[in-house]
């Protein structure tokens, strides 16, 4: 049966039904982060965004059938800067940073993208495409840079709609004798001898940003795709000019058919900014106890972004945050004692429809009591997980699972008539927190007082 799969596409405006390039091979490309510092709560809302979709489509057509590529920006001058703010060599802060960065997705309950490339492992496609784009009439040299030419694409601009003056004022143009035109953007700069270099038949200089993604997508996609995917601010400049790159080098209409925005993200009913004292990183909120006075689990950062329509502004706070942790324990003690059945079709349906996760919660809500190893199941698909289930409130909690563990032994004891062993564990999980309950079938449920 094809999956009925509806996505917003920001390229028309409308939510179109996905029909995928090849069915046995469904392409998504997500841009990923720029690793010269930790990724901030904003940044985590395309991670979870995308991993939901990528484990939607995974179940629609096998997960041999669907390729997710989310790439690694490690040549940047924002990344330069700090290294040397930090005193660091360039690939001791980007591997620093990016192994921070990997914990904290894996935290949030993200599968690991079929492929993570990294720019700088692709500077050789990235020659290749801005050679051609400069044989067909796109690009030029000056000034030991290339430039890509707007005005050589009648349809630049198709995908932010923007009027000129917008779109001048949304690329922050730079003023350059070198430029043809001003809204020309760079593919490739002369670097100095104290910045990362490649050499070029231009001179030894680096990439410009948009170049990165164009290279990295056709190396592990190819010339065209299903879906890219990024957050709203990406649109313009970013993937406008991904869009022209890409379809200049290889002559297509298209680079992807689908592409897929995530709204904007402000704390506690602010826009995040270090000025303001709101900003918040990801390992911060796993690991300190800076916002609302408490560590949160991944689970809980999970739950409470997806209850935001992916495409809307979304307002971070702590009693977000609160009511997610308050909606996990439901769950948990729900599904304590279940197995995993198959995902439901009303839930299945729900995602399906641009990832109406409102529609799919209250779904699962009437699971909670009517089928819960339903609502295991529905959960698993979106990446919540039994062990995930109870946040960890103080650092001190014992994880779902290893109660889990430890209740099941006690069990065993009992069936042994090993009373000290039964006692020894009961008496270790109360002091945890954990509360038993021992009943008449034999089985045991438990409760985490906090």
């Amino acid at each position: 049966m094809t999956p009925n799969l509806k996505l917003y596409n920001t390229l028309s405006r409308a939510k179109e039904t996905f029909v995928p390039i090849d069915a046995k091979n469904v392409r998504m490309y997500v841009c990923g982060p720029t690793v010269y510092d930790y990724a901030h709560i904003g940044n985590a809302r395309p991670m979870i965004v995308f991993d939901v979709l990528f484990r939607l489509l995974r179940h629609a057509y096998g997960a041999d059938h669907v390729k997710y590529v989310r790439n690694i920006t490690d040549v940047d001058d924002k990344i330069n800067a700090r290294a040397a703010e930090r005193g660091l060599t360039i690939r001791e802060l980007t591997e620093r940073t990016n192994a921070v960065f990997q914990d904290d997705v894996k935290a949030l309950g993200c599968l690991e993208p079929d492929e993570q490339p990294r720019a700088t492992e692709h500077i050789a496609e990235m020659l290749v495409l801005i050679d051609r784009l400069i044989a067909r009439g796109h690009a030029y040299a000056a000034d030991g840079h290339v430039l890509f030419s707007t005005p050589s694409m009648r349809e630049y601009g198709a995908l932010s709609r923007r009027p000129l003056d917008e779109m001048i004022a949304g690329a922050r143009v730079d003023v350059a004798s070198y430029k043809r035109d001003e809204m020309d953007f760079v593919l490739w700069k002369p670097s100095k001898d104290n910045e990362p270099g490649w050499d070029s038949p231009w001179g030894r200089g680096r990439p410009g940003w948009h170049i990165e993604c164009s290279a990295m997508s056709w190396k592990h996609l190819g010339e065209m795709f299903d879906i890219h995917g990024g957050g709203i601010d990406l649109v313009f400049p970013h993937h406008e000019n991904e869009i022209a790159q890409t379809r200049c080098a290889f002559g297509h209409n298209v680079m992807a058919n689908y592409w897929m925005h995530n709204g904007f993200l402000q704390v506690e009913g602010e826009k995040m900014s270090k000025s303001a004292g709101n900003f918040v990183t990801i390992h911060d909120l796993l690991h300190t106890d800076q916002f609302g006075g408490r560590k949160w689990s991944g689970a809980a950062l999970r739950l409470a972004m997806l209850r935001t329509h992916y495409r809307q502004p979304i307002d971070f706070t702590a009693r977000a945050l609160e009511e997610a942790d308050k909606t996990l324990d439901e769950w948990a003690k729900a599904t304590r004692n279940c197995k995993a059945a198959q995902p439901t079709d009303e839930f299945v349906a729900a995602l399906s429809d641009d990832l109406n996760f409102a529609k799919a919660e209250a779904h699962l809500h009437v699971l909670r009591r009517a089928d819960p190893a339903a609502l295991l199941a529905n959960l698993d698909l979106i990446g919540v997980k039994r062990a995930e289930l109870l946040a960890d409130d103080d650092g001190d909690q014992l994880p779902a699972a290893q109660v889990e563990t430890l209740v099941n032994a006690r069990l065993a004891a009992r069936a042994a008539k090993n009373w000290a062993e039964s006692d020894r564990i009961r008496d270790e999980l109360a002091a945890q927190g954990v509360v038993l309950k021992d009943n008449k079938d034999g089985t045991t449920t438990w409760e985490m007082k906090r």
